[in-house]
């Protein structure tokens, strides 16, 4: 008999979803990851172009390369995360139990991101690479796999589940969204400048902060889907097995390619952000521009933690999914006309957001109905290599896009900023530069958001999902029975 690993026992131990639950483990526990990966995604790549300048390195290769390399090793890594999630048996659940080994990572590994020395072009090329793949295919892959598969495992109340969804969401959208989109364009990028050494002081104490919250997720979450039976769900279901039965289901499929296409239109738009405001809409950290189009263009965000769950409740997820990215692509078009028009780009970014609420909120719900979908077809789960695949698209995607819109910005003469002899910076780019840069940030997610809501009229599952859970529970309570 192989000898169970002892963990700290979890805080929560109520059948239903408790209120700690949903404060401090789905709100407060992940805000400092979600924070410091939120700040990475809009900036890391700033941090690379213009206070380490090595966007020209490798005639401007190095950062088209690398991160698409970068991100085959996260693929990789995810798939394998996956697999041993599904294999791990605890009494404190599969996934959980990860989020212990993740916090220390992923706080190490934020800090080395940035102390990349002073030295040679060779040295500091390899530097990156490592402490690249060390967070992103490593601590935070740990984190991520762990932390994304807490809602769909947390219940099988659909009403409870889409509650812990909108907290999940708050989290990252609301706490991150803050400091990343408000604070710091306003406050610390114009503080920061190109000085290296306060990057790498801000930086972290963003990364120390993710400990005790990442912690903190881990003693106020539970896995009761996993532990429904009063024991760990063991599988006897190969690898290839579980591949098998997710590739075959039509609903996973529509998820996975609704994915695909939704990350290939944000992670363009979220790296192409500060070079918009920088150099199309306002001046080089004026302090002002970038918080004006995040915050008067992420109000609807707030806004929507109180509204999209009684409009996803009374008209279903897919459906308002489906008409907010109609909205999304509207928003998108507007601002792409008017790129230079302060006062358009605001109003376009706001009716953009406003589609993007139920995408936001509800969209791991409608995630979670799928897996149970899958057990209820299959008879057993593939929480963890569902999850790898869903993982292993945003990794893949997120290092292609950072390699094309770096080897875009490079071919169309991006040209990294400084200080001339008066002692003024000097940040001015080419028209073409700020074409690529403005269709990266609005053009791109205008056809996305078309396509999206054509994809999701095809995703019914809501249709048949309480059917398909109370034959689920029939089946564990007729298990249960005969083991008896």
């Amino acid at each position: 008999m192989k000898k169970e690993v002892r963990l700290p026992a979890g805080r929560i131990n109520t059948a239903a979803v408790s209120k700690s639950e949903k404060w401090l483990g789905y709100l407060v526990g992940p805000a400092g990851a979600l924070l410091l990966n939120a700040v990475l995604g809009s900036y890391l790549n700033v941090y690379y172009t213009d206070v380490l300048g090595l966007a020209p390195l490798w005639g401007g290769a190095f950062l088209v390369v690398f991160p698409v390399v970068s991100k085959i090793i996260d693929a990789v890594t995810n798939v394998i995360m996956g697999y041993i999630i599904d294999r791990t048996h605890t009494k404190e659940g599969k996934a959980r139990p990860w989020l212990l080994l993740s916090a220390p990572l992923v706080t190490v590994t934020g800090i080395l991101l940035f102390t990349v020395p002073n030295a040679g072009e060779a040295v500091q090329a390899v530097w990156v690479m490592v402490s690249y793949n060390l967070f992103y295919s490593f601590a935070y892959t740990v984190f991520n796999m762990s932390h994304n598969l807490m809602v769909p495992l947390s219940t099988r109340d659909t009403t409870q589940r889409g509650g812990l969804s909108v907290f999940n969401q708050i989290a990252s959208i609301m706490m991150s969204g803050i400091l990343v989109a408000l604070v710091f364009p306003m406050v610390i990028m114009p503080a920061l400048g190109i000085d290296r050494e306060k990057w790498i002081l801000t930086m972290s104490i963003l990364s120390i902060l993710a400990l005790p919250l990442t912690l903190l997720e881990y003693f106020f979450t539970k896995e009761r889907v996993t532990l429904e039976a009063g024991e760990e769900e063991r599988s006897g279901v190969s690898f290839a097995g579980q591949l098998k039965t997710i590739f075959t289901d039509k609903y996973m499929i529509i998820i996975y390619v609704y994915f695909l296409i939704y990350t290939l239109g944000s992670s363009i738009k979220n790296l192409s952000l500060v070079y918009f405001c920088n150099y199309v809409l306002g001046t080089y950290n004026d302090g002002i521009t970038q918080t004006l189009v995040s915050a008067l263009g992420g109000i609807p965000m707030g806004i929507g933690i109180f509204a999209v769950w009684p409009l996803a409740k009374k008209f279903g997820k897919r459906n308002v999914t489906l008409v907010g990215f109609i909205l999304y692509a509207i928003g998108s078009a507007v601002c792409w006309m008017f790129p230079t028009s302060m006062v358009i780009v605001l109003a376009g970014q706001f009716i953009k957001n406003i589609g993007g609420l139920p995408c936001a909120y509800v969209f791991m719900a409608l995630f979670a109905d799928v897996l149970d979908h899958i057990e209820w077809k299959a008879g057993f789960r593939c929480d963890g290599i569902a999850m790898s695949v869903y993982n292993v698209i945003a990794c893949a995607l997120i290092g292609v896009c950072t390699g094309i819109f770096n080897g875009l910005l490079a071919n169309a003469g991006y040209v990294q900023p400084y200080v001339n002899a008066a002692g003024d910076l000097v940040a001015v780019q080419s028209e073409t530069v700020k074409n690529v840069i403005t269709f990266g940030f609005v053009g791109l997610e205008t056809v996305t958001g078309l396509v999206l809501a054509v994809l999701l009229i095809f995703l019914s599952v809501e249709n048949v999902i309480e059917k398909e859970q109370a034959e689920i529970r029939q089946r564990k309570e007729g298990n249960t029975c005969e083991s008896n």
